[in-house]
């Protein structure tokens, strides 16, 4: 099992750029997939990035391509989003989420363990 707890949200404006963070306790935290989600009012929840455990595998959603990063590091038990190039069309709130079954894994439903999100606001 792993707790995931989620930092680096807040209002910046367009062309801007947030760090998000993932925070992880528990045990075996590198032998997990870590994804990001986000999820935007009135919309469902939807799929941004993962990495794989060893960190050699992203992807990314086609609309972050280019602008978004994943990465991590396990000695810290903490995976990132690096997101450049803010739009207003990323304002959510931003999840991650991880699972240990997969070796990859798009949909919410595939992930076990979720943080409890963390507000991002792209202005104009």
């Amino acid at each position: 099992q792993v707790q995931l707890v989620e930092s680096g949200g807040g209002l910046v404006q367009a062309g801007g750029s947030l760090r998000l963070s993932c925070a992880a306790s528990g045990r075996s935290f590198s032998t997990y997939v870590i994804g990001w989600f986000r999820q935007a009012p009135g919309k469902e929840r939807a799929f941004v990035a993962f990495i794989s455990p060893s960190g050699v595998r992203t992807y990314y959603t086609d609309s972050v391509q280019g602008r978004f990063t994943i990465s991590r590091d396990n000695a810290k038990n903490t995976v990132y989003l690096q997101m450049n190039s803010l739009k207003p069309e990323d304002t959510a709130v931003y999840y991650c989420a991880g699972q240990n079954r997969l070796p990859s894994a798009l949909r919410p439903r595939d992930y076990d363990y979720w943080g409890q999100g963390t507000q991002v606001t792209v202005s104009l």
